[in-house]
């Protein structure tokens, strides 16, 4: 593959009918070099039905199969594809955060190893989120933020910028959901490295079924968690 500023990695599950409205507004307004990378579970995913659509665009577009199964271990594969400086993992369902990228890549230029898309912070929100999820997920943010050393609002989000340097020293234990994200952001913390936010909005999705687990990646979640509050107390060592 071809070097580039950023790679874009978005996890996909029959997304196709989603996907040619969002390479639409990716190539009409971000400025950076970049590159799509899509991770699918299974070779019957409804992406191939609109490949022939994806042909004609201005930016280079990468299709990696899972190994395994879930999220998480398609974004691990993302990944290992990835050779940009930079990787941003991005919902395949967001039709509004696109003009974002470029200031997140401008942080990470500026030395910052994650650089998160923060629905807690000014000028971010979320909207039509189930209750548990947003009890959960507030609870988290705000905990971590304010009893612990994590310097961003929104540590549960999985929508984020992970830098080459910090993904190839941090080996990822999560294998379920979204873990990961949380994982990086705790590990990066005890390591002192640079992480910033950008103000992002968020609305659940009004077609189909989120993939989003409470219960079932709860205990993942949880782990990270913990570990991000004991980093306030704990030496900074490698990991």
């Amino acid at each position: 593959m071809k070097k580039v500023n950023i790679d874009i990695l978005i996890p996909i599950f029959n997304e196709g009918d989603k996907i040619l409205k969002l390479m639409d507004l990716f190539q009409k307004n971000i400025k950076n070099k970049f590159r799509v990378i899509f991770c699918y579970d299974h070779k019957t995913d409804d992406i191939f039905l609109y490949k022939d659509n994806l042909q004609n665009l201005n930016f280079e577009i990468e299709f990696v199969k899972n190994s395994g199964k879930g999220p998480c271990s398609a974004i691990k594969e993302g990944f290992k594809k990835s050779n940009s400086d930079c990787v941003i993992v991005y919902p395949a369902d967001d039709f509004i955060n696109y003009n974002i990228l470029d200031d997140m890549y401008e942080e990470f230029l500026s030395g910052s190893q994650i650089v998160a898309a923060s629905r807690f912070m000014k000028g971010g929100s979320m909207k039509g989120c189930p209750l548990i999820k947003s009890v959960l997920v507030r609870t988290a943010s705000f905990t971590l933020f304010y009893l612990s050393s994590i310097p961003i609002r929104d540590a549960s989000n999985g929508f984020r910028l992970f830098s080459r340097n910090l993904l190839s020293k941090i080996a990822i234990e999560s294998q379920v959901g979204f873990a990961y994200s949380l994982e990086l952001l705790a590990k990066c913390n005890r390591l002192n490295y640079k992480i910033s936010e950008i103000p992002a909005q968020w609305e659940e999705r009004s077609e189909g079924s989120s993939r989003f687990k409470v219960f079932k990646w709860l205990p993942q979640y949880l782990k990270w968690y913990i570990y991000g509050l004991a980093t306030t107390w704990l030496r900074k060592k490698e990991i």
